[in-house]
This record gives structure tokens, C-alpha cells and sequence, in this order.
């Protein structure tokens, strides 16, 4: 793969780049708070492309001989030119699947393949939940508070939390939502059971919003033994999957 090859793949890697960052896209592999720093990085890439293409345009050419081989491969001594090997061109693979095809957020899957992540976020000061009834919580939040807080700054509130369905330990459905680090390789989730009027029937993955309140309910993890707090569901409603899918 000569450079102009080699820049025309970074030209599109980076447009790749720049396209998912302006849309929702990349919402499904980094935190939203990196949005500025990919936008730079395609800039960056498209603009170093762009620079490549027309030193290799503009340059003043060389020998015919010497652009013989430059343009079909190299010389190794033997008087025959070598061509570069083609499996350069799978480079341009990934940056295909990014502008063509856009995977999904991590979901059930990924939450039944690892343990509930709560004990990585405990917390040891859990401010007073803002007023009025239902409160919007996130699920990392009201799972850390019936835990680690035994609930009691959850009191009797009636809270409201949103999340998509896995299968719990027991075959049963849970509510659950990824959290990120930095990015959707270190993602893992956050698992909640779900007593009353829970959600039945849907299928995993499907996203809704539980209303309820705290209960004392734990069941244990088996990919990690780490404990799953509950909720007492009141209400739920189906809703379509939210921009930002990851807490």
C-alpha cells in the first residue's frame, strides 16, 4: 500500500470518525463527555490525510526509473520490482463497518456475560433525594443506596428508574443498565431485581420505566457473587431505548 492509499484509509477513517461523533452514534462506544476530544481526533486524521495526498500530488517527480518502482513496488536488489503485500487493504475493513453498519449499545447480553458492578461504586455519603414524588433516580444510584445505605436515604420515597430487561439469576427478569468508565470496552452492568407488578413477557433488551419503592429484597450474583438489590414496582411502562443508553 503506497501513501496515497495509506492516506486515502486515513481520510476515511477519519470521516468515519467525524460522522459517528456529530451523530448519536458514538453514543454506543464512549461516554458523551468524550464527544470533543473524537471530533478533534477525526480532525486531526482528515487533515494530516488531506496534507499526505497533496505532498504526493504536488511533489516533483523522479527518474521514470525510479518512479517505475515507486508506483509498482520495490526493488530488493534483484532487478525485479516487489509489490507492497495486499492485506494493507483490510486495513480499510473496520473503517467500512463504521460508516455501514452501526452495532447496538451493549445490552442483556453483555449484562448476563458479567457480574453487577455495584461494588466498584460504593459511595459513602448519599445526599438527600430531591423533592417530589416519583423521584428520577438512576439505577446505579438507587442500587448503591438500598445496599450500601441499607436504604435509608431512600425511605419510603417512591422513586423512578429506567432501564432495559435481562434474565435475572433465577430466569427471572431484571432491570439493568450498562455503566462506562471511559469507553464500551470496560463497560459492565448494574442489576436490579424487581418484586410486585414487575414487567413479564417482554423480551430482553426491551426498555422501560419502573416506578416503585425501596424493599429489603437482595438476591446473590452468580457470575460474581456480589450482591442485587430489589425494587417494589408499582407501575412500569414500555418506552423506546434513550439517546444515552449507558449511565
Amino acid at each position: 500500500m503506497n501513501k496515497q492509499a495509506q492516506a486515502v484509509v486515513m481520510l476515511l477513517f477519519g470521516g468515519a470518525i467525524v460522522r459517528a461523533s456529530v451523530t448519536d452514534m458514538y453514543l454506543r462506544y464512549v461516554k458523551e463527555s468524550l464527544q470533543p476530544f473524537l471530533i478533534a481526533a477525526g480532525v486531526v486524521l482528515i487533515a494530516a490525510a488531506v496534507m499526505t495526498l497533496v505532498h504526493e500530488v504536488l511533489r516533483p517527480r523522479q527518474a521514470e526509473g525510479h518512479d517505475e518502482h515507486a508506483d509498482h513496488g520495490h526493488d530488493h536488489g534483484d532487478g525485479k520490482p516487489h509489490r507492497e503485500p495486499w492485506v494493507g487493504w483490510l486495513l480499510i475493513l473496520p473503517v467500512l463497518g463504521l460508516l455501514l453498519v452501526a452495532p447496538p449499545a451493549l445490552g442483556s447480553y453483555a449484562a448476563g456475560q458479567a457480574g453487577t458492578a455495584l461494588s466498584s461504586q460504593q459511595i459513602s455519603d448519599y445526599p438527600p433525594l430531591p423533592p417530589g414524588d416519583p423521584v428520577k433516580v438512576s439505577v446505579l444510584d438507587y442500587a448503591s443506596r438500598a445496599v450500601f445505605d441499607k436504604g435509608e436515604s431512600l425511605g419510603d420515597r417512591t422513586v423512578q428508574l429506567t432501564g432495559f430487561i435481562a434474565e435475572g439469576p433465577n430466569g427471572e427478569p431484571i432491570l439493568a443498565r450498562i455503566i462506562l468508565s471511559c469507553c464500551a470496552a470496560d463497560g459492565r452492568p448494574i442489576k436490579l431485581g424487581m418484586s410486585g407488578n414487575a414487567p413479564a413477557g417482554l423480551p430482553d433488551d426491551t426498555w422501560v420505566e419502573v416506578v416503585g419503592k425501596y424493599t429489603d429484597q437482595t438476591v446473590t450474583d452468580p457470575v460474581n457473587e456480589e450482591t442485587i438489590p430489589y425494587i417494589e414496582v408499582e407501575t412500569w411502562t414500555q418506552i423506546d431505548p434513550p439517546k444515552q443508553q449507558y449511565e
